[in-house]
């Protein structure tokens, strides 16, 4: 699997990332077959912002009732780990729905893609995937 985003999405994506510091930022991704055509920030209002993120629930129900109704797919969802790895942790794990949905994890310089599965290699909810971005600052989840 892999995931197609624009180096111009992905640098507007770190510079959220860069000025949320030392709070976590979050946000929905939408786009199909594997391409994100664009993105929605999101509050992060997770009771410690600083460890943690939530997508505000009411964003995400508006989201997913667009979507329904003919609107943008969500393709999954963002967030950083600020001046931490683009690995997702035992937390993102415990939070993330075995629902086929990408994670972009950044942390301002460097992004990683995963995709949340059941039984995935990573903490049994995500497996690696390459992130493609010609141009852009980041990696792929297998580097």
């Amino acid at each position: 699997m892999q995931l197609f985003i624009s180096s111009a999405i992905l640098a507007e994506l770190q510079r959220l990332a860069e000025a949320g510091k030392p709070h976590e930022i979050c946000g929905i991704l939408f786009g199909d077959d594997g391409r994100v055509s664009t993105y929605r920030p999101a509050p992060n209002v997770a009771a410690d912002p600083l460890r943690h993120f939530e997508i505000d629930p009411a964003l995400l129900i508006a989201a997913e009732r667009d979507q329904r109704d003919g609107g943008d797919t969500i393709a999954g969802y963002y967030h950083s780990h600020p001046g931490g790895s683009v690995r997702p942790s035992a937390i993102d794990a415990g939070c993330a729905a075995a629902d086929g949905r990408i994670w972009l994890i950044l942390n301002g310089q460097k992004a990683a893609a995963w995709h949340a599965v059941e039984n995935g290699d990573i903490y049994g909810r995500f497996n690696a995937i390459t992130l493609d971005c010609t141009g852009a600052k980041g990696q792929t989840a297998a580097e």
